[in-house]
C-alpha cells in the first residue's frame, strides 16, 4: 500500500515520541537498548503498530515490558502529541535486523570462500 507524505510523517512522529517515552520517561530496565524501528498508524489514528528490535535472546522478556508499560507510554503519547485520540499501541519484533544480519554473515562467507579459492588456484 502506497503511503502518502503525510501518512509517512505521522508514522516517524510517533516512532520519534515512542522513542523518546522510552529512553526517557521509562523507567523499566527490561526495555534498555530496545531500539523503536518502525511505526503504522492507522488512517484515524486510533490504533499505533510499533515495531521493534532488540537483543535475539530477549524477544520475550522486552514484549512482557512494552506490554506493562503499553498504558504509561500511550498516555504520554497523548499528552505529546496534538492528535484527537492517543492510539492503542500494538507491539511487534521487527525480525528484519535479524534477517538483515543473517544476509550480511551469509555473503561475507561467500566472500571469504570465493577469496580463499581464487588464492589456491
Amino acid at each position: 500500500m502506497k503511503q502518502g507524505s503525510s501518512s509517512r510523517r505521522v508514522n516517524e512522529q510517533a516512532r520519534q515520541v515512542i522513542a523518546e517515552i522510552l529512553m526517557f520517561e521509562v523507567a523499566d530496565p527490561r526495555l534498555a537498548l530496545v531500539t523503536i524501528t518502525d511505526c503504522e498508524v492507522s488512517f484515524d489514528r486510533s490504533v499505533c503498530n510499533v515495531y521493534y528490535s532488540a537483543d535475539k535472546g530477549r524477544y520475550d522478556e522486552v514484549a512482557k515490558a512494552l506490554k506493562a508499560a503499553s498504558g504509561r507510554i500511550r498516555t504520554q503519547m497523548g499528552k505529546k502529541l496534538t492528535w484527537r485520540v492517543a492510539p492503542e499501541l500494538r507491539f511487534f519484533v521487527d525480525k528484519s535486523v535479524d534477517q538483515a544480519e543473517r544476509i550480511a554473515i551469509a555473503l561475507k562467507n561467500e566472500r571469504d570462500r570465493r577469496a580463499s579459492d581464487a588464492r589456491e588456484d
